[in-house]
């Protein structure tokens, strides 16, 4: 793939950050399960929590192309680092999709100065992938909405600046009813719940989020009542690019250890890269990271240019990567043998983060059906 000269340059930057300051972290990082400021204050100052903010309220107006690399760079050393920039971009779509002009004046352009961080609320504990069974509920009065409800598993819970919150405006028109407004951190009623206790991607926040009779102005709306689940379909298929991405460095990550391991380790007096059982175990590993990024990358080209089957390489480049990652790094494990199952080695760690890839942005069931749809819809 031909890189532009930003992205290069911002590659090499990133690349530099990766190694020096993000990689002598990640084992802490995991370990203590606490959110890295030190490195949102980095990335911060770097500008990597901006990047797909148009240039018009201060962000760098980078293409998904730009944010999937910068994500997988960093993903190869740090999943919950890169997480930071995952989320900043992801979950802001939303806004970006649905805000009026003068909500994305006041609102981006706050977040592209202060480097905001902004969190995705749709799911609920009794809807997931059924989008149109949630229960939050948001009531007119007057020149305001009224929330009310629970998100569960949200991404920044307690730490978001910019909340997403998608809300039943109509409770009979299923999806036709949900509508989405902006919420900004410290209004009334919006209370974070605990950090759950994660399997992986431990670092970064995961909670949930009550509501109750949260105010929101109805300049806060995105779109208009009844759209908020289009704009959530289209944050997604966004979203499922830079997951994809996400995933691919973490494969790159266990790869590139279990090869370097693999080539000091001795066994019967040589190498145990040199045995064909390992040598197969890597080549299919480097052949399915290389079909990865080929794919991923496809697709964010299509999604650049907005092609019209963009939808569905966007899915089929998420459901690809992550099924890969939780392969590759499972096999990584497998190439140090028993020494990948401890926590002296990153591998173990690279595992346990690759498994939630297959689950948030639309489980890999629900791609699936969204391809096998897509592909029976073509003449």
């Amino acid at each position: 793939m031909e890189l532009t000269d930003q992205q290069r340059t911002i590659l090499e930057m990133v690349r530099r950050m990766a190694q020096e300051r993000v990689a002598p972290r990640a084992a802490e990082i995991d370990e203590k399960d606490e959110y890295p400021w030190d490195l949102w204050t980095l990335f911060r100052d770097a500008g990597l929590l901006r990047l797909v903010i148009p240039e018009a309220y201060g962000g760098l107006g980078a293409d998904h192309t730009t944010v999937c690399l910068v994500v997988e760079e960093l993903a190869k050393v740090s999943a919950a680092a890169a997480h930071i920039v995952f989320t900043c971009a992801s979950n802001i779509s939303p806004v970006l999709i649905g805000g009026s002009e003068a909500l994305k004046a006041r609102l981006l352009s706050r977040y592209a100065a202060e480097g905001g961080l902004a969190a995705l609320a749709i799911t609920e504990p009794e809807a997931g992938s059924d989008v149109a069974a949630m229960q939050t509920v948001a009531k007119r009065v007057g020149d305001a909405y009224v929330l009310n409800g629970t998100k569960a598993m949200i991404s920044n819970g307690d730490n978001a600046t910019i909340y997403s919150i998608f809300a039943k405006t109509d409770p009979d028109a299923g999806r036709r009813g949900i509508s989405a407004f902006a919420v900004e951190a410290g209004t009334a009623g919006l209370t974070p719940g605990r950090h759950e206790r994660k399997m992986g991607m431990r670092g970064s926040v995961l909670t949930s989020l009550t509501l109750e009779d949260v105010r929101v102005p109805v300049e806060n709306r995105l779109g208009e009542e009844g759209e908020g689940f289009r704009i959530c379909v289209e944050s997604l298929n966004s979203a499922r690019l830079i997951t994809a991405a996400h995933a691919l460095g973490i494969a790159e990550g266990a790869l590139d250890y279990a090869r370097r391991y693999a080539m000091t380790r001795r066994q019967f007096g040589r190498p145990i890269a040199e045995f064909q059982g390992v040598q197969f175990l890597l080549a299919d590993m480097a052949t399915e990271v290389e079909a990865a990024r080929a794919l991923t990358y496809e697709a964010t080209r299509r999604y650049d240019r907005q092609e019209p089957d963009f939808v569905k390489f966007s899915a089929m480049a998420k459901l690809f990567t992550t099924d890969m990652a939780m392969q590759v790094t499972t096999d990584a494990v497998q190439v140090l043998g028993g020494y990948g199952y401890l926590k002296d080695h990153p591998v173990e760690r690279m595992m346990r983060d690759a498994k939630v890839e297959q689950i948030w942005d639309g489980t890999n069931q629900i791609q699936r059906l969204l391809i096998g749809r897509l592909l029976t819809k073509e003449g």
